[in-house]
């Protein structure tokens, strides 16, 4: 018998199901795991027993052992290390006017690599960037574009409805497109500064309010 966990992630918000074999893991213990990223420090929030797990038919993805003070340790000298290449990568697109924002820096737990987050109107050239990046990091660098949905999900705040978190960044695992048509199925006004987000884009929840009876509040965010 098998236990299958699911672990969230903390930097992106991810959830993904893992192999813990002869780990004793519990809701709420943070464990050390390997995934296609790298090894990563994640939370269990959810287990289940496993029976007849064929191992061969798929690959399982594994959670090597609970987390350590060490590791944690090391978790939160890891954010000081984001900052600094924040403000570094900051500071290297300004000199160089590359048109970009970045969004988030990501060091994978392991040390791996380092991943920046951008969003952009239009194609950059940023070979200059990651080799200077890869130079002063001493690091492998990976620069991945985001739209503004996405960069809502990874930066968060507070949902202009003030219950709480935005959706993008509290639940929501995927980020679909949504129309106006979504808005007139609801009889509101098609007032784009009332109908669009902090992302600057229609509201995640008049998707999944759409014959609902209440929604998240009624019609409460828009």
């Amino acid at each position: 018998m098998l236990e299958i966990v699911t672990v969230k992630f903390e930097t992106n918000k991810s959830t993904a199901k893992l192999l813990a074999r002869d780990v004793e893991l519990r809701v709420g213990d943070r464990c050390i795991v390997s995934t296609k990223r790298g090894v990563e420090l994640g939370l269990v929030i959810h287990g289940q027993r496993a029976e007849n797990l064929d191992l061969g038919a798929s690959k399982v993805n594994k959670a090597l052992r609970k987390a350590t003070e060490r590791d944690l340790y090391l978790h939160e000298k890891k954010k000081d290390q984001e900052a600094h290449a924040y403000q570094l990568c900051k500071k290297l697109i300004r000199a160089d006017k590359l048109p970009m924002k970045l969004s988030r820096v990501e060091y994978i737990f392991d040390g791996s690599r380092v991943i920046f987050y951008f969003t952009a109107t239009r194609r950059v050239d940023f070979r200059g960037l990651v080799k200077s990046l890869a130079r002063r990091l001493r690091a492998r660098i990976e620069m991945r574009q985001i739209g503004a949905r996405d960069e809502a999900k990874l930066i968060g705040g507070m949902g202009c409805c003030g219950l709480g978190e935005n959706c993008s960044a509290l639940f929501l695992k995927e980020l679909k497109s949504v129309s106006v048509r979504a808005a007139k199925e609801q009889g509101l006004t098609v007032n784009p500064g009332r109908l669009s987000g902090m992302c600057g884009r229609l509201k995640c929840c008049l998707n999944y309010e759409v014959g609902a009876t209440g929604g998240c509040g009624s019609g409460a965010c828009a």
